[in-house]
């Protein structure tokens, strides 16, 4: 067999893997993608999310850039506080209590914009997320908490679009093909990759690598190794075939690990939901992101976290965590009638697990609860709610006194039917731990010395989220740093 030559290998085939692709065609390079699933699986995790995507900006203007379809009708209607660089780094500081790496998440930041521009440019469209992240007052659409972005399709429409513009550019992808070795010279520079393929194995000679494919999520035995016993329990919420590839492939070249690598992205979703994503399903149908307007319960009856701590996009991907601390990695999101309308659209999926009754003690009977103390939970709860104004789009103050965690906003009592029970067990995203990197995409060693022709982007990244993680900022991340990796790879290989 003729050995194959490409200036750009790419594995993986998400959102950072193909906008990696699509940067480094544009620079004139050859480019392969390797994608380790089969094309009906293709896409990562990328696949299945809802698509929504932070990045800063100062006005409704800037959106319009990108969402040349919002008229000026629409326009009129739409209320917008400005999401600053500025208001992107104080959440990135926040929700990772300063452990980010500055440098990483400060050019992430200040590159967003640019390249959510660069993606409209390349075919990929948005839209506000007018469901989950507004509430209409006087005929407006008011949002709020900085994500307001999210493509069109949501995930799969992300992917769908990706694909469609690597196909336009000539980019050659092949399917159920996994790097599995990187090459290199005498020099140290890389010169290649073994791919793994339905055929066998195969060396393909390359002048760069970019590695995007994921972290080590999908790997149980790694997973347990990194982040603790308990994670055995946890759903795998996004592809099976991110099982750590590439990171191994990384630190075997001379990068080394960055990040917190006993955390990750985790988050409640059905107790129900399919043990690692189903590929046959549209969109992020499992998940559950709603508890802040009610309680979450354990199987002994009694709340562990303040629901209301902060805005979901700021708690949910830590939650999961402690779900995952609870008997039998289970709990219960629980609201009643007053709050039932303003559920997130996954509360009515058709395959959603939910217990109904018209009395609470009717809905215990129907929870694998200890009744009396889940009683004795919403009794304490009700009697420690303070009176105030109750408002979802803000940090209300609505909260509780005299309990234990306490509810620091959008306390409502529960005290009115139909009283409803989402079972959750604890859904893991994405490991977040990676590899180290350059400004410029480069896989790093221990001296910092980049390693010629070897870059990483999407979730290979380390060092950017700690404990915890401001929604919507993966994709983010995954495009900023796939089109930096991309840029800086076909830019090298191209350069003799």
């Amino acid at each position: 067999m003729n050995q194959k030559s490409f200036d750009v290998v790419v594995v993986g085939a998400g959102n950072a893997a193909l906008c990696a692709a699509i940067a480094a065609r544009n620079s004139g390079a050859s480019v392969l993608v390797l994608e380790k699933g089969p094309q009906h699986k293709r896409g990562g995790n990328s696949f299945f999310t809802d698509g929504a995507i932070r990045f800063p900006f100062n006005s409704l203007d800037d959106l319009r850039v990108i969402i040349p379809q919002m008229s000026d009708a629409d326009a009129a209607n739409i209320v917008l506080p400005a999401y600053t660089e500025a208001d992107f780094r104080a959440d990135f500081q926040r929700i990772t209590e300063g452990q980010t790496d500055p440098v990483l998440s400060d050019l992430l930041i200040s590159t967003a914009y640019d390249t959510m521009v660069w993606l409209h440019g390349e075919g990929i469209q948005f839209d506000m997320i007018y469901d989950n992240q507004s509430f209409i007052k006087d005929g407006k659409h008011h949002f709020w908490g900085g994500l307001v972005v999210k493509t069109v399709g949501r995930g799969i429409g992300l992917i769908d679009a990706l694909n469609a513009r690597a196909t336009e550019l000539g980019i050659e992808v092949w399917y159920n093909a996994a790097g599995t070795e990187l090459q290199k010279d005498a020099s140290g520079a890389i010169s290649g990759i073994t791919v793994q393929t339905e055929g066998g194995s195969q060396t393909v000679a390359a002048k760069s690598v970019v590695l995007a494919c994921g972290s080590y999520e999908g790997n149980l035995k790694k997973r347990i190794a990194q982040m603790g016993a308990e994670w055995e329990n946890a759903i795998l919420r996004g592809t099976e075939f991110n099982t750590g590839d590439g990171i191994d492939m990384a630190l075997a070249a001379g990068g080394v690990r960055h990040g917190d690598w006993a955390g990750g992205h985790a988050i409640s979703t059905d107790a129900n939901a399919p043990k690692v994503g189903d590929f046959t399903q549209a969109g992020d149908i499992f998940k559950k992101s709603s508890y802040p307007l009610g309680l979450i319960i354990n199987k002994e009856g009694k709340r562990f976290v303040d629901e209301g701590a902060d805005f979901r996009n700021y708690t949910y991907a830590k939650y999961g965590r402690e779900v995952l601390k609870q008997t039998d990695a289970t709990a219960y999101h629980v609201f009643d009638g007053q709050v039932a309308d303003l559920l997130r659209s996954e509360y009515r999926e058709e395959l959603c697990t939910v217990h109904s009754d018209d009395t609470l003690e009717g809905l215990a009977e129907k929870m694998d609860v200890d009744q009396a103390e889940f009683m004795k939970t919403i009794h304490d709860y009700n009697v420690a709610v303070q009176p105030g104004d109750f408002n979802p789009q803000v940090l209300d103050g609505k909260g509780t006194v005299g309990i234990t965690p306490p509810k620091s906003n959008w306390a409502n009592t529960i005290l009115k039917a139909p009283f409803l029970a989402f079972p959750v067990t604890c859904g893991l995203t994405f490991a977040f731990g990676g590899v180290k990197v350059s400004t410029n995409a480069e896989v790093v060693d221990a001296t910092d010395a980049p390693i010629p022709g070897l870059y990483a982007a999407g979730e290979m990244v380390g060092g950017l989220f700690y404990k915890n993680y401001p929604g919507g900022s993966g994709l983010a991340s995954g495009a900023v740093f796939g089109k930096l990796a991309g840029d800086h790879a076909g830019a090298y290989s191209v350069s003799d």
